[in-house]
């Protein structure tokens, strides 16, 4: 049965640094055997269908040591199902449909995101940013951008984020990779 998947690369193509073209990638997981490749702009965001029965996380580590071979460094990765995308959107408890999509943002996780973690946070500290937990995601509302997030920093500190791969995406991003996945 074909599954179709999205890729989130981690840290790619910023600033110079880190350089993974997208048609490269695209090469890199045709040479996989995957099919139906397409990218989403340049910070390292890719579509693709399989008919392998491997876990997510089977599919991820192949990618990350084929990336690492064709480029000669290793890049954290999460591979997410279509599904999966697509009730992260669903379950977004920030009234997407009204924010800018560069206020809202999704922080995947490679594990999950439990309240232990996160609960010295005093959330009042740092409104009117503000964050949820959801299923191996945190929804971070930031109305005055990422970059500009004191919130965001606290949350990608090692000492919370320890252990875990995270890598951020802006709603708009979430929106088409959803909609990329289901175009399948």
């Amino acid at each position: 049965m074909t599954q179709t998947y999205a890729l989130l690369l981690r840290g790619i193509n910023v600033s110079g640094h880190r350089k993974v073209p997208m048609a490269e990638l695209r090469s890199v997981l045709e040479g996989l055997g995957h099919q139906d490749v397409r990218t989403y702009l340049q910070s390292g965001n890719a579509v693709f269908t399989t008919d392998s029965t491997a876990s997510a996380d089977t599919l991820t580590a192949v990618i990350e040591d084929a990336i690492e071979e064709r480029f000669g460094f290793r890049v954290d990765c999460l591979v997410r199902d279509a599904d999966y995308l697509a009730a992260v959107a669903e379950a977004c408890p920030f009234p997407a449909a009204e924010l800018e999509g560069k206020q809202l943002h999704a922080l995947y996780l490679s594990g999950p995101a439990d309240a232990e973690r996160f609960a010295a946070i005093d959330r009042e500290a740092y409104r009117p940013e503000e964050f949820a937990l959801g299923d191996r995601v945190l929804y971070l509302y930031v109305p005055e951008g990422l970059g500009r997030s004191r919130l965001a920093e606290v949350l990608a500190r090692p000492s919370v984020v320890k252990g875990l791969v995270v890598t951020a995406r802006n709603w708009n991003t979430v929106a088409k990779l959803v909609e990329m996945t289901r175009e399948d």
